[in-house]
């Protein structure tokens, strides 16, 4: 009797920068959903191109000593997490080692020292999080969570061990909510923001709500002491519902002394933790003066534009979005510091050398960029007379290298140093940071 085919098998060399294992099998790349480092497994390709292939591991043979049992039992259904099944110190070397690869291949660059990561909870540490929500006729049931993976299904979830245990517990009460409100076949979204006093829930409504729905909110945020928002159309239209005396969204610096109040709908860090130990090390890094004129570039509401200037520099903080820079020169007058900053609108993705020459010289520059990274800053930056000192704040290695690049090969800078941020345990998201010099 012969025995049945067995999957193709392959040896794990690497994690790719979405936590993907990346094997090499008769001169094609394999990404593997579910493998580590030095492990060899069976896989089964759900994509094949020419030159590479996607998969999912169907058998472990030899297990590497980074795999660990997942903690959420949704593990490998839901989409948010794809490394809860590596040893959390694993992952943040895993991080590590994508970031110095894209550094070295990409941007052809070294720094000279590593910063020790920074790493924080790796269990409840989500506190912004958007989850989707959607009546299931067939199931005769509203799902309320993140995506199954590689699927636009949602997950049947009823706990998430990322998100802070008292929001895990209420996913199967939101469940019951939505289900007899008028409109749960057109709320298509729960974004959560949670504060240091207070807990929003914005409601994506296609439609108004009826009175009978209202009664069921308001019911709900009394239970769970909660704030509900409605958004009805985009991000901007989103208002407080109930209760409307709740305190107001904001987050803490205690390093430098600062409240950040903020809308639900706006942009902040998804792990408060993290995002402290971020800012106090940015900081250290730029090691502003007093007296001097710094740069933030892609400033948001002022993370780290009123730590700087709580530190007595001038600081000039651009950022794209009107609502953001609104927010953050409320922030600086909340927080002692509109004598000390500067906030206008710019697209800084079109940044040219005229456009940077004519916001004045800089002693010292920090760059937070989205994914896109920051291309045209960093070509726009005149080698001469450019700020002495740059940290620039990553959320994607390839472009954090691509960029690297051009300030040390182009614009003769020295990458004096750059390290991993864990903002986002159990993903394959990489954030770094890295220091920059004109010596």
């Amino acid at each position: 009797m012969t025995e049945p085919r067995r999957n193709p098998i392959a040896t794990v060399e690497s994690l790719d920068y979405e936590g993907h294992g990346v094997a090499h099998v008769d001169g094609k790349t394999i990404f593997l959903d579910g493998a580590l480092p030095f492990e060899t497994v069976e896989y089964s390709s759900y994509r094949k191109k020419p030159t590479f292939e996607n998969a999912q591991v169907t058998a472990v043979l030899t297990e590497s000593f980074m795999r660990t049992k997942p903690k959420c039992v949704h593990f490998g259904v839901c989409g948010g997490c794809s490394l809860q099944h590596a040893e959390a110190g694993a992952q943040v070397a895993a991080k590590q080692r994508v970031m110095e690869e894209n550094l070295a291949r990409i941007g052809e660059v070294k720094p000279e020292t590593l910063l020790t990561p920074i790493y924080g909870p790796t269990w409840g540490y989500r506190h912004r999080a958007r989850l989707s929500a959607r009546f299931v006729a067939k199931k005769g049931t509203v799902l309320v969570g993140f995506h199954e993976k590689r699927s636009s299904f949602i997950a049947d979830m009823r706990s998430c061990e990322i998100l802070p245990k008292k929001i895990s517990d209420l996913l199967v009460p939101l469940r019951e909510l939505v289900m007899q409100l008028s409109i749960r076949e057109r709320m298509p979204q729960i974004e959560l923001a949670l504060g240091e006093h207070v807990d929003v829930l914005v409601l994506r409504i296609m439609d108004p709500i009826s009175p009978a729905d209202e009664e069921l909110l308001k019911a709900f945020a009394d239970q769970h002491t909660v704030q509900f928002w409605l958004q009805p159309k985009g991000p901007d239209t989103a208002y407080p519902f109930y209760p409307l005396d709740a305190p107001q969204l904001s987050y803490s610096l205690p390093e430098f002394g600062i409240v950040m109040p903020y809308k639900p709908t706006e942009f902040t860090q998804v792990n408060p933790h993290i995002n402290r130990v971020l800012v106090g090390r940015a900081i250290r890094l730029l090691d502003p003066q007093p007296g001097e004129r710094i740069a933030d570039l892609f400033c948001g509401l002022g993370n780290f534009t009123l730590p700087i200037a709580r530190r007595g520099a001038t600081v000039v903080g651009i950022e794209g979005s009107q609502q953001l820079v609104e927010r953050a020169i409320e922030n600086a007058g909340k927080n002692g510091l509109a004598d000390k900053t500067e906030f206008s609108v710019a697209n800084l993705f079109e940044m040219t050398p005229e456009i940077m020459a004519d916001l004045g010289h800089f002693d010292r520059m920090l760059i937070d960029p989205p994914r896109d990274g920051a291309m045209e800053v960093c070509k726009s930056i005149d080698p001469e007379h450019g700020p002495k000192r740059i940290v620039y704040v990553s959320c994607n290695p390839a472009t954090l290298a691509r960029d690297a690049n051009v300030l040390v090969n182009v614009k003769g800078y020295k990458m004096k140093t750059a390290g991993v941020v864990n903002m986002f345990p159990h993903t394959g998201h990489v954030e770094s940071m890295a220091w920059f010099e004109k010596e």
